[in-house]
């Protein structure tokens, strides 16, 4: 499964596409030029137990720190994945 990305520069996305069909997602926006927010994930119930929301998370650390970003996430599944990992997260959280 490929995980895509789109960034605007204020907004951002990482997503799955099946049979082009969006098929999970995470969001998030710029708040400032460092500071991101993950605002939203959702993954469709067909992909569901297959750790896809971790996936999503996973990409978008790898993206943090290849930009020397930090993540402050107000979605709710977001900051479990951060507290849970937050050993293996902890240089991206801000």
């Amino acid at each position: 499964m490929n995980i895509q990305h789109e960034d605007n520069g204020t907004r951002g996305k990482f997503y799955i596409e099946i049979d082009n069909k969006q098929e999970a997602e995470m969001t998030y926006r710029y708040k400032n030029n460092n500071i991101i927010d993950i605002d939203h994930t959702e993954v469709k119930e067909t992909l569901k137990g297959q750790g896809i929301g971790y996936k999503l998370i996973d990409a978008a650390v790898s993206f943090m720190r290849e930009n020397n970003l930090k993540a402050a996430p107000t979605c709710s599944y977001a900051k479990a994945v951060f507290e849970k990992k937050q050993d293996q997260y902890k240089d991206v959280i801000a």
